[in-house]
């Protein structure tokens, strides 16, 4: 498997995880109320896998294909500009998330903004990646340098998604799949 194959599963399975969290801001906006330990859960994921790990790998692939056209630069930069904006706004989300469950006072049509603008934002990343960012690496890249990403990029365990889970994971592990045999 190729470095852009895994990186495409990451964002595989990162939709899967925003599709939950839109089904939990739909369920908000209809006045019912989400289950917001699971999207606290979620969105400690996205902190911790990735903007932890997932985003730094694809900084450091961007880096290594950067000055090779001007058309791939324009978009390594921006990419490069999103994952620091994702990574405020997952630390947003969190306060956010966290302050509901501690019991503070926030209007829930402020809260299901903010998570649907989270999702929007990671979604638009994510389509840009897949559609602009990918196919232009691919292009530029030559064989050999595919040899040198895999020495230089290991892939981490993914503690959610990976063979083992992780055991802060577990109950989300098992959250994700009874969300996802009822939607």
């Amino acid at each position: 498997m190729t470095i852009l194959a895994e990186l495409h599963q990451d964002h595989v399975n990162l939709n899967k995880l925003l599709f939950i969290l839109r089904q939990n801001g739909g369920q908000l906006r209809a006045g019912k109320n989400p289950n917001f330990n699971l999207i606290s859960d979620v969105i400690a994921y996205i902190g911790n896998y990735a903007d932890g790990f997932h985003h730094p790998r694809e900084d450091r692939l961007y880096e290594y294909f950067s000055g090779r056209a001007v058309q791939l630069d324009e978009q390594l930069n921006k990419c490069l500009v999103d994952h620091e904006q994702i990574k405020v706004a997952t630390t947003q989300l969190k306060k956010a998330v966290d302050g509901v469950l501690q019991g503070a006072i926030m209007p829930m049509a402020q809260f299901a903004d903010c998570l649907d603008e989270f999702v929007d934002l990671q979604l638009n990343h994510l389509n840009t990646e897949e559609s602009e960012l990918f196919p232009l690496i691919e292009q530029y890249a030559k064989p050999n340098d595919w040899v040198v990403l895999v020495q230089a990029l290991p892939r981490p365990n993914d503690p959610l998604f990976g063979e083992q889970q992780a055991q802060e994971y577990t109950a989300l592990y098992r959250e994700l799949i009874m969300e996802l045999n009822c939607a």
